[in-house]
């Protein structure tokens, strides 16, 4: 293997405009590491956040974006076990993926599901995970219970609304177009609300309430969530597309019994993730290899073009995952 690697960097904070090509070393495992030559790397929400300066990455990560990917382990660190080399498998990445090698813990990594390319399987970890660690385990979503999520079709959206659809959820999504509305319900959805046109706090009330929402919009969706909920829901925050402050009335938390969480996936411990990514090759890895659910595609771009990838994913005119190519 070359000591140097192709990749694309962050030259400053600012638009897509700001990724460029460069060559960086290639990336040494550390113990329990491994080191993945990634054929392909997903595209995410946290990646342009970073890029425009808002995201910091942690101090033990790469300055590199990329948050997910799938190709071939080339090496190993020491105490790794369960993987050898050439095992092909996706992981969860600290950063790093937009590049041709990226190394990660061994724990973050699973296998490529049967029956599905590394296209595809590049684009489970960073929804999954977020996913099922946000709307099983923290939210306890329940066979029967009403769950609504917000941004249908986004990569999450999609995620969420399969995932609860095989649980026994009754599910309700939001989105900002007919067209996008179609697509959740392909999906599964009982009923998405196109959110230009009609009111979801109505709608979920007439429903009887949403026992558990799912938001990354934040800002004025806050107090209209809580309005949403049956009582005793719960409201799970993953991301504040809107804002992270609004005015809230606390008295309906009190009132209702309702309860309000939420979470990150990039600051969490080692140890955390891979909890999560045991919970997943348990619960929904049978799922993807029996094709009862999959990532949906939205497009792909060269490695290359890492910043055409990120201006396709700040229009919001996708419909699930964006993929880079990157070997």
């Amino acid at each position: 293997m070359s000591k140097t690697m192709q990749a694309v960097e962050i030259t400053h904070a600012g638009g897509p405009e700001v990724l460029a090509p460069t060559s960086r070393p290639r990336p040494e495992p550390r113990a329990g590491e491994v080191v993945i030559r990634l054929a392909y790397a997903g595209v995410n929400r946290p990646d342009a956040l970073q890029r425009a300066g808002l995201y910091a990455p942690p101090a033990t990560a790469s300055d590199l974006p990329g948050l997910e990917g799938a190709g071939e382990v080339v090496a190993l660190g020491a105490g790794v076990g369960g993987l050898a080399l050439g095992d092909q498998v996706c992981a969860l990445l600290p950063g790093g993926g937009y590049a041709e090698y990226v190394s990660t813990p061994a724990a973050h990594c699973l296998p490529v599901p049967a029956g599905m390319g590394l296209k595809e399987t590049a684009c489970l970890p960073e929804t999954f995970f977020t996913v099922w660690s946000n709307v099983f385990q923290r939210g306890g979503l329940k066979a029967g219970e009403r769950f609504l999520v917000h941004g249908g079709s986004s990569g999450i959206g999609t995620t969420a609304i399969q995932l609860a659809r095989e649980f026994g959820a009754r599910v309700f999504a939001t989105a900002g177009s007919d067209e996008k509305c179609q697509a959740c319900e392909n999906l599964g959805a009982e009923r998405a609300i196109n959110y230009r046109r009609d009111d979801f706090v109505d709608v979920m009330r007439a429903a009887g309430g949403a026992d558990l929402i799912l938001d990354m919009v934040g800002g004025d969706y806050l107090p209209r969530n809580v309005k949403a909920l049956a009582d005793d829901g719960r409201l799970v925050q993953i991301a504040f597309l809107q804002g992270p402050k609004v005015e809230l009335n606390f008295a309906q938390l009190m009132m209702r019994r309702l309860t309000i969480t939420g979470s990150t996936l990039r600051p969490q411990s080692d140890l955390a993730k891979a909890r999560i990514a045991e919970a997943l090759l348990a619960n929904v890895w049978p799922l993807l290899e029996a094709g009862k659910i999959a990532p949906v595609m939205d497009s792909e771009f060269a490695l290359a073009d890492a910043a055409g990838a990120h201006a396709r994913l700040e229009t919001s005119g996708h419909i699930g995952k964006i993929v880079l190519k990157v070997g």
